[in-house]
């Protein structure tokens, strides 16, 4: 009998070690349709395209979330509050939001006011 993904399109923005962990682990336990996830760089995007792990590679933050059920920012906590502006008006009502800093206080500062109401914002940490 074969069931349905949990998610139909997971959006990783960032794709390092962690990103990079989180798509296996989903790709192998069947949770996904389709994983799509962004790099800066050129020659980082043919690279993770190359390794087949995802489905897509592509240049933008906003292009990756596009009807992802699941977005999960892979980046320097730094950065997550302008990415979290940058994706707001793009998220499906509905997706969940996450990260897998292990600093939550600012992450939870920075992001939060951006994100809109019907999209849920679930903190976490992969330990």
């Amino acid at each position: 009998m074969t069931t349905a993904p949990l998610f139909n399109r997971i959006a990783l923005i960032g794709f390092g070690l962690i990103g990079g962990s989180i798509a296996r682990g989903a790709r192998a336990q069947g949770l996904v349709g389709e994983i799509v996830t962004t790099a800066r760089s050129e020659k980082t995007r043919a690279r993770v395209a190359e390794l087949g792990i995802v489905d897509r590679v592509v240049a933008t933050n906003v292009e990756a979330v596009r009807d992802a059920d699941l977005v999960i920012l892979c980046i320097p906590v730094g950065a997550c509050g302008p990415v979290a502006a940058e994706i707001a008006a793009h998220l499906k009502p509905g997706a969940i939001v996450s990260d897998p800093r292990a600093v939550k206080g600012a992450v939870v500062k920075d992001m939060a006011p951006h994100l809109p109401e019907g999209v849920h914002f679930v903190p976490a940490h992969p330990v």
